[in-house]
């Protein structure tokens, strides 16, 4: 080998370690994509899992938040985690029945969970791991479950008894246990996508909604509605969920520093959507241009009347073992269906 030979593979040589080294010193990028606005528990919850996990990798990882659907609409995004185009999302609970993982349709249930307790003890213990584990098969693990809070019901006329929202269009995630849960109360359902409700409202398309404070307080659907009564009949969650290729391709080190900010920002998340529901609705009323209404102990139990037999309904959808192991939870609590 002449000298000229040897001199193009020492450059060579130092080009492609150069290159390795440019390409080392990239951060790893995580495109984190979401619904709803950066002032909800989501959207804190997942800024903090941002500066968290920037901060304790030193740089190593960076996480581009996308909220609002500035990427993808709901229908869209799960598609787009299993393609790769994003790595995570934190869709609602709602989304993983129209995935094939229907006894994620349990968290939709009306009147399922009688306590913060008890969806805790769902959550956090063999029903909600063994359901996260189910989405392995479709590509997708899940991480944690970030509490939102509990649903009111809004309309454009008062709603004081499950029969006052008869004939009413309201909107629904696509969910076949929501789409019971209106019937059950004689209203029309109407599928649409989260980023498309504040127009819908406004231009009469539906008459109502359903939604934790949070929700209608950051996404003005207050200013479109007349009428909100505190019914507390059903649960909004997410799943945090990643590309399973993705994640288990990462170096141990930096997927283990990634699991603590997850873990501390999923206790984050669920210790601040209490208050942050709280004080969506206190300015919610301050501003006047909402009535709210608080159904009487005589009120709840007529609605809770009209929708418990959903639960029956949907045995064969979400299955009879999955509702009868929350009924368990619920049951070691002191509580009963």
């Amino acid at each position: 080998m002449n000298f000229r030979t040897l001199l193009c593979c020492a450059v060579a040589g130092v080009i492609a370690a150069g290159s390795a080294m440019a390409q080392q010193a990239q951060p790893i990028v995580i495109k984190f994509s979401h619904v709803v606005a950066v002032d909800t528990p989501k959207g804190k919850a997942a800024e903090m899992f941002k500066k968290l996990a920037e901060e304790r990798t030193k740089g190593k990882v960076k996480v581009e938040v996308f909220p609002n659907s500035q990427l993808y609409k709901d229908k869209e995004e799960m598609e787009a985690l299993q393609l790769g185009a994003v790595q995570m999302l934190a869709p609602s609970l709602a989304k993983f029945g129209p995935l094939g993982v229907k006894e994620f349709e349990v968290f939709d249930l009306p009147y399922i969970f009688p306590s913060k307790e008890v969806l805790r003890a769902v959550t956090e213990g063999p029903v909600g791991q063994g359901l996260l584990r189910k989405l392995e098969t479709k590509g997708i693990l899940g991480l944690a479950y970030w509490d939102n809070g509990f649903k009111i019901m809004s309309a454009n006329k008062p709603i004081h008894k499950p029969e006052d929202l008869k004939g009413q269009k309201m909107r629904i995630q696509s969910s076949k246990v929501l789409d019971a849960e209106m019937r059950a109360l004689q209203a029309l359902p109407q599928s649409m996508a989260f980023s498309e409700v504040y127009q819908a409202l406004q231009t009469g398309v539906v008459d109502g909604t359903e939604n934790p404070p949070s929700n209608m307080f950051t996404q003005k659907m207050h200013e479109v509605q007349k009428h909100a009564t505190v019914t507390n009949h059903g649960y909004l969650g997410y799943a945090v969920i990643v590309n399973k290729k993705f994640w288990e391709g990462l170096p141990t080190d930096i997927r283990a520093v990634l699991e603590g900010a997850m873990n501390e920002s999923t206790r984050f998340a669920n210790a601040i959507a209490l208050q942050e529901n709280e004080d969506a609705l206190a300015a919610m009323k301050a501003s006047g241009k909402t009535d709210f209404y608080t159904p009487t102990a005589d009120e709840v139990t007529a609605w809770r009347k009209a929708l418990l037999p959903v639960h029956k309904d949907m045995e064969s959808r979400v299955g009879k073992e999955t509702i009868e192991a929350v009924y368990k939870e619920a049951a070691k609590l002191g509580f009963k269906n």
